[in-house]
């Protein structure tokens, strides 16, 4: 496995993990890879300091990094978890599609009777969603997953 820094167009930064530089290539060029913050699918490659492996499984005491200190805050979130979370919530919610964004208005100005949606909202209508006090997440659904009758 090799771990590329990764990065979207709205600045989001993120880790993917792949077999080898093809796989990153070829999912990326087959737009299989999405921000797991805002769902875009512009992803690219981040430039990463070189990392030599000095033997030590810890810091040395004292010298604490707070950058690994908040990513180790999400080490324990795999991706064989991240893929149960998101094959519970595609079981669990009705696919609306791109109507995303109106549902969820309809649903929270009591419009529409409530029920859990899932469907797909750029960033943008994701902000206006949120500058209503509409609570949407934004979750990267892997194209087998997406299409899956609820």
């Amino acid at each position: 496995m090799i771990v590329f820094d990764l990065g979207c167009e709205n600045d989001h930064r993120f880790e993917g993990w792949f077999t080898s530089s093809d796989d990153f290539e070829r999912q990326q060029k087959d737009t299989l890879l999405s921000c797991p913050i805002c769902g875009s699918l512009h992803i690219t490659r981040l430039l990463t300091a070189a990392r030599l492996n000095s033997g030590r499984a810890e810091p040395p005491a004292g010298n604490s990094d707070q950058a690994g200190d908040k990513a180790a805050q999400y080490a324990n979130f795999d991706a064989a978890r991240m893929l149960k979370l998101i094959s519970h919530i595609v079981e669990n919610t009705e696919d609306v599609g791109r109507a995303f964004p109106e549902e969820a208005r309809k649903i929270h100005y009591k419009e529409s009777p409530e029920r859990h949606i899932r469907g797909t909202a750029s960033p943008k209508e994701v902000d206006a969603l949120r500058d209503e006090g509409i609570d949407v997440v934004a979750l990267p659904v892997p194209a087998h997953l997406a299409s899956k009758p609820h």
